[in-house]
C-alpha cells in the first residue's frame, strides 16, 4: 500500500495523465483504506491560552498537516494572513526537494509557512483552523491517500510563546475529547523552512479541477467558510 501511496504522490505533479492516474489511485485507496473523517472538519473550542496582544504588524508560523497543497490553500483563504508558502521543514537543506522528501527518509514534513497580522488574527486562532479544517490531527504519518512521515501532523513554533500556546492547545483538545482519538501532532524544534518548488505554490488555486484537489482539498475551503465565516476571505492571498 505504501508503494501505491508514494506513486500517487509523484503522479500529482504530472499534468493530465498524472491527474487521471491519481484519480485511479485515490479510488483504490478509498476502497482499501477508508478516509474516515480525514477530510471532514471537526468543530472544536477556541484555545484557552493564546499569545499576548501585540502591536507588531507581522508574525510567522509554520504548520505541517499532510500535502501542503491543501494546507496552503486553507490559510490563503484566512483573513489576516498575508502570505502562505508551501515548503519543507524538519530536515537538511540539501534534501529539501520534492523528489527527495517524497521518499519519506529526509526528516522533512511538507509544511506551510504562514505570515500573518497578529492584530487581525492570533496564533491561537490559526491553530484552531489548522486542527479543525486544514487536516486531521489524529492521523499518524498520513493524511487522506498519502502516507509517510513527510505527511505527519506537526507544528514548528518559532518562539517560546508559540511553543507554549501550541502545547497548551493540544493538551486542551485531548482533555476535552474534541476528537474521537488522541492528537498525534508533534511540536518540533527544527524550524528551518525551505520553500518548495514554484509549481507547488498556489497549487489549489491554479488546479481547481485536478481530481486530487477536488477530492481532498476543495472540501476544506468550503468547511473553512462554513465553520469560520468571520475569518474566511473569498479571494485567496497568493504567493507572488
Amino acid at each position: 500500500m505504501k508503494k501505491v501511496n508514494n506513486l500517487a504522490v509523484r503522479l500529482r505533479s504530472y499534468g493530465l495523465l498524472g491527474a487521471i492516474m491519481v484519480a485511479a489511485v485515490t479510488c483504490f485507496n478509498t476502497f482499501a483504506w477508508p478516509l474516515n473523517n480525514a477530510e471532514t472538519a471537526v468543530v472544536i473550542p477556541a484555545p484557552v491560552e493564546d499569545e499576548s496582544p501585540t502591536t507588531s504588524p507581522t508574525e510567522t508560523a509554520i504548520f505541517a498537516g499532510g500535502c501542503f497543497w491543501g494546507v496552503q490553500g486553507v490559510f490563503q483563504h484566512v483573513k489576516g494572513v498575508t502570505n502562505a508558502v508551501s515548503g519543507y521543514t524538519g530536515g537538511m537543506q540539501q534534501t529539501a526537494s520534492y523528489q527527495e522528501v517524497s521518499d519519506g527518509s529526509t526528516g522533512h514534513a511538507e509544511s506551510v509557512q504562514v505570515t500573518f497580522d497578529p492584530q487581525q488574527i492570533s496564533y491561537g486562532q490559526l491553530l484552531q483552523i489548522f486542527f479543525s479544517v486544514a487536516h486531521n490531527p489524529t492521523e499518524l504519518n498520513r493524511q487522506g491517500p498519502d502516507s509517510g512521515t513527510q505527511y505527519r501532523s506537526a507544528i514548528f513554533p518559532l518562539n517560546e510563546s508559540q511553543q507554549r500556546v501550541a502545547k497548551a492547545y493540544i493538551a486542551q483538545l485531548d482533555a476535552s475529547k474534541s476528537f474521537s482519538k488522541p492528537l498525534v501532532t508533534s511540536v518540533e524544534v527544527n524550524r528551518h523552512f525551505y520553500p518548495a518548488e514554484d509549481y507547488h505554490q498556489n497549487y489549489l488555486t491554479n488546479n481547481p479541477n485536478q481530481p486530487y484537489i477536488v477530492i481532498n482539498d476543495l472540501p476544506k475551503i468550503k468547511q473553512l467558510q462554513q465553520l469560520f465565516p468571520t475569518q474566511y476571505r473569498i479571494e485567496p492571498v497568493l504567493v507572488n
